[in-house]
């Protein structure tokens, strides 16, 4: 944005000079970029105001005035394609055009980028949906700045009061992962989650811990096991909890993306599932199915969470308040060929 045309207020030029920046960085300022250090925005917003800048409104701006963002982690990953479908088709309801970007990128350079912000200024988005783990204090502040509406969908940590969200039944699923296995007889049954702080894989923990105690058996500490959402790291959290002098018959693990490593674990040493051990994921992605064997797993409702999500943010372009700032959606028990009653020699 530029100063209107025959006005007669301070140049770009002028307003640069006076705060000590460069045009371009002046320039960012004004358009809401946001790749400007806090202390230099504040600098130039002052001149701005001092010098009785003239900005351009943003409506002078051609907009799509029917078009929202849809912003994920990768564009390459199992959750992203139930995301995208789920909110392509209530958008699609809804009369909206979607567009789908990563939220980082690299460079010719091989450099991380998360450009994101400034994609979204430039399109005019009339809304987003954020499919990612979180975002940072300053994300959130800049689109407030901007009354930019958004959603998140499935976030791995609670957002700050206020913000919207949809997620899974996060405890309800860990607590039906692990009422199956004691149902199928299993009295030594263990977890592996993701990272600790993560209040999505908390949930699920949670979940498993009421299962146990209204079933009255005990939960060592060396049964809850967290590590980062990898194969690798789940091959490792698998090893330690076979070491043990007593090894769980069953584990319930918070994400399907861990459950190969935890059968690598297995194999490694001679143990088959489910016949020496059981196994529950948490997501039911495509690789559940074709795993050898199939994984038992917790559908999360990825799809319905996006669409659910789309029309909440529809409501938030609309002015409307929504019903409520989360939204819970049901999760279901999918039942495979990898969890099976223990060996009475495991006992």
């Amino acid at each position: 944005m530029a100063r209107s045309s025959g006005s007669t207020g301070p140049t770009l030029a002028v307003v640069a000079r006076e705060a000590g920046v460069s045009v371009p960085t002046a320039s960012k300022v004004v358009n809401g970029r946001e790749d400007v250090a806090p202390e230099t925005r504040r600098r130039v917003t002052e001149v701005l105001d001092r010098l009785g800048y003239i900005r351009r409104p943003r409506c002078e701006t051609p907009k799509p005035a029917a078009m929202v963002d849809l912003v994920v982690h990768s564009l390459d990953s199992a959750w992203s394609g139930a995301v995208l479908h789920g909110a392509a088709e209530a958008a699609h309801e809804a009369g909206l055009e979607v567009v789908v970007s990563a939220a980082a990128t690299r460079s010719p350079g091989g450099r991380l980028e998360h450009g994101w912000p400034d994609k979204l200024y430039a399109r005019g988005s009339s809304g987003v949906l954020f499919h990612l783990t979180e975002l940072a204090p300053a994300q959130y502040a800049w689109l407030d700045e901007h009354r930019i509406p958004f959603v998140m969908i499935d976030p791995a940590h609670d957002p700050p009061p206020g913000v919207p969200s949809v997620a899974a039944a996060n405890w309800q699923g860990g607590m039906a992962a692990t009422e199956h296995l004691i149902e199928l007889g299993h009295r030594r049954i263990a977890v592996i989650g993701g990272p600790g702080r993560a209040v999505r894989d908390g949930g699920r923990v949670a979940g498993y811990r009421s299962a146990m105690a209204a079933a009255a058996l005990p939960v060592p500490s060396a049964y809850v096991r967290y590590g980062d959402v990898s194969e690798a790291g789940a091959r490792r959290r698998m090893a330690e909890l076979l070491d043990l002098p007593e090894p769980p018959t069953a584990v319930f693990v918070c994400s399907d993306q861990m459950v190969p490593g935890v059968y690598q674990a297995a194999g490694e040493r001679g143990l088959m599932v489910p016949r020496d051990i059981s196994v529950v994921g948490f997501d039911d992605l495509p690789q559940a199915r074709w795993i050898t064997p199939a994984l038992t797993t917790v559908r999360q409702p990825l799809s319905e969470m996006a669409a659910a999500a789309l029309r909440k943010l529809l409501r938030l372009m609309t002015g409307e308040v929504p019903e409520a700032i989360r939204t819970e959606l049901s999760t279901r028990l999918m039942v495979r060929s990898s969890t099976a009653p223990p060996l009475r020699a495991l006992l």
